[in-house]
């Protein structure tokens, strides 16, 4: 996916290079370039970003029960 914005970004660099003014490439480039690119990676990422956060919740589950040392027994 990062091939295919790389590539959108380089497209959108050559034209916003080709307008004859500075403003007017400026804008082109943002709104056909950064802001659709920017877009595509939010979404596309969101599948890896929810992942990564039950990832992190499950492992902080874990270190509150594992931290409690409720199976622990008294010594003798």
């Amino acid at each position: 996916m990062y091939i295919i914005a790389i590539a959108w970004l380089y497209v959108t660099v050559l034209i916003a290079v080709t307008e004859p003014n500075v403003t007017v490439s400026v804008i082109s480039f943002l709104f056909y370039g950064l802001l659709p690119c920017a877009l595509l990676l939010w979404l596309g990422g969101s599948k890896a970003r929810r992942r990564r956060r039950k990832i992190q919740e499950l492992l902080a589950d874990q270190r509150a029960n594992h931290d409690d040392r409720s199976d622990a027994k008294p010594d003798q």
